[in-house]
């Protein structure tokens, strides 16, 4: 679409955006409105399943490990954050029976990730596609 086109302009060059008359704060601010519009939409969803809100569900910890399911899906990928969850959670169960310490292992792999495929899981799939 126009929109999208016009979103990864202006992530990968804004200048040449501008020069094309396109504003990208204005691109940015409605990408994130809308972010914004999904997420308290999820939210709403969240509590309606567990029909009980607690400031204790909304811990650093839950915000700290959705970060890392992004980190291990692939940043900037529509599908990372979702495969970066499923993977999060498979690492969980298979390092938590080999280990109590699970949580320093799967630091070691988030950090491998980080250092060697910066696109996640999804960028080294994406990258392997192509390869075929």
């Amino acid at each position: 679409s126009r929109f999208g086109l016009a979103l990864r302009g202006a992530r990968q060059n804004e200048g040449r955006v501008i020069s094309l008359g396109i504003r990208p704060y204005t691109i940015r601010l409605t990408v994130f409105v809308i972010s914004g519009m999904v997420t308290a939409l999820a939210g709403a969803l969240y509590a309606d399943l567990n029909r009980f809100v607690s400031p204790t569900m909304l811990s650093w910890q839950m915000s700290g490990e959705i970060m890392i399911f992004v980190i291990l899906g692939g940043v900037g990928r529509l599908f990372g954050p979702l495969a970066g969850a499923g993977l999060f959670i498979l690492l969980e169960h298979l390092l938590g029976g080999i280990s109590d310490h699970w949580q320093a292992l799967l630091g070691l792999l988030l950090l491998g990730v980080v250092l060697y495929a910066r696109g996640g899981l999804i960028g080294i799939l994406a990258g392997r596609a192509r390869d075929v």
